[in-house]
C-alpha cells in the first residue's frame, strides 16, 4: 500500500487525480468517463477493508483510498477476503488523509442514520443509491465515495465537510449494514457508471412478426369454437389471449412453437368430430 512517500499523496487544488480521463461522449459507462475513487475512513478491520476491494472488482472499481487504515498483511485477512482484487485493487490501495480528499474531489459521504428533516443539515437531505446514481450521471467530476468506521460511520463533523449524503434503505428496526455489505450494495447500484459490459447475455427481446402472431390468434379461436365454448365466451378468451400476447412480447420461436401446439390440437379435435359424424357418436358436447 502506497502513501508513505510524499511525492505520492494526492495532490491538492485544481490538480486531475491519477487515473482520472477527460470524458469523451455521453455513455455513462464509457472507459474514458471518470469512474469514483472508493475512500474508507479509519477502517478498524482488514477483513472488511478487503471485502470493499473486492466489491469495486465485482463493479468497475480499482482506486481505492484508505485513511488511516489498519494494517494490510499479504497473508491477512483483507487479501484473504478479496478474492482477484488482491492482484490489483488492494495492493495498489493509497495512503491519504481525509482532508486531501475533501480537497481534490466531489464527495459523496454514506451514513446509516440519517436526518428526519431539515433541521440535521449534517445528515439532510440524502439521497439513496439508485438517486445517487442518476445525480451522478448528469456530472463528470473526480468524484469520491466515502465510507467511514465499522462502528461509528462517518461523524456528523466529517459529513458536513462532504458535498452529498447516501443512505441504502434498510429496515427502520436495524438499518445499519456492516461496512462490506453497504459497499456492495452502494457500488452495485452505481454499475452503469462504472461497468461496459457484464456476464449477461443481452436480454433485448425482438418481438415476433405481427403476422405470425395474428395467426396464432386465429388457430387459438378455432381451438375455442372447437372446445363448444358458447360464443360470447369464445370472443371473452379470445380477447383475454390477445392481451396477454400484447404484454408478453413473444419472440418469434415462441409464437412458432404456440402455432404448432395448436395447429395440431385443432386437427384432432376436427378429426374427433369427424369420427364421431361417421359413427352416429355424440360430439364434444357445446355449451348451452
Amino acid at each position: 500500500m502506497s502513501g508513505d512517500d510524499e511525492s505520492e499523496s494526492v495532490e491538492r487544488d485544481d490538480a486531475t487525480p491519477e487515473g482520472d480521463a477527460t470524458p469523451e461522449g455521453d455513455d455513462p459507462a464509457s472507459p474514458t468517463r471518470r469512474k469514483p475513487v472508493v475512500v474508507v475512513v479509519e477502517p478498524e478491520t482488514p477483513g472488511n477493508v478487503g471485502t470493499i476491494a473486492r466489491a469495486m472488482k465485482n463493479f468497475g472499481l480499482s482506486d481505492l483510498k484508505l485513511v488511516d487504515p489498519p494494517a494490510l498483511r499479504e497473508d491477512g485477512e483483507a487479501y484473504g477476503f478479496a478474492g482477484h482484487a488482491r492482484e490489483d485493487v488492494l495492493p495498489n490501495a493509497e495512503e491519504v488523509t481525509f482532508d486531501e480528499v475533501v480537497a481534490n474531489y466531489h464527495t459523496v459521504g454514506t451514513t446509516a442514520i440519517t436526518g428526519e428533516d431539515d433541521r440535521s443539515h449534517e445528515r439532510f437531505p440524502f439521497k439513496t443509491p439508485a438517486e445517487l446514481r442518476e445525480s451522478l450521471k448528469a456530472v463528470d467530476a473526480p468524484t469520491a465515495i466515502v465510507f467511514g468506521r465499522e462502528g461509528r460511520g462517518l461523524n456528523n463533523e466529517e459529513l458536513s465537510r462532504l458535498d452529498e449524503v447516501c443512505s441504502i434503505p434498510a429496515d427502520d428496526d436495524y438499518p445499519v449494514l456492516n461496512l462490506g455489505q453497504a459497499a456492495t450494495v452502494l457500488l452495485y447500484e452505481l454499475r452503469e457508471l462504472t461497468v461496459d459490459e457484464t456476464q449477461l447475455p443481452d436480454t433485448e427481446v425482438t418481438r415476433a412478426p405481427e403476422g405470425d402472431v395474428e395467426r396464432f390468434h386465429g388457430f387459438f379461436r378455432d381451438f375455442l369454437e372447437a372446445t363448444g365454448q358458447r360464443d360470447h365466451q369464445v370472443e371473452k378468451n379470445a380477447l383475454l389471449m390477445r392481451r396477454l400476447l400484447g404484454r408478453a412480447h413473444p419472440t418469434e420461436r415462441e409464437v412458432h412453437s404456440l402455432l404448432g401446439t395448436f395447429r395440431k390440437a385443432n386437427a384432432k379435435l376436427e378429426h374427433a368430430e369427424h369420427l364421431a359424424a361417421k359413427y352416429d357418436e355424440p360430439v364434444y358436447p357445446r355449451e348451452r
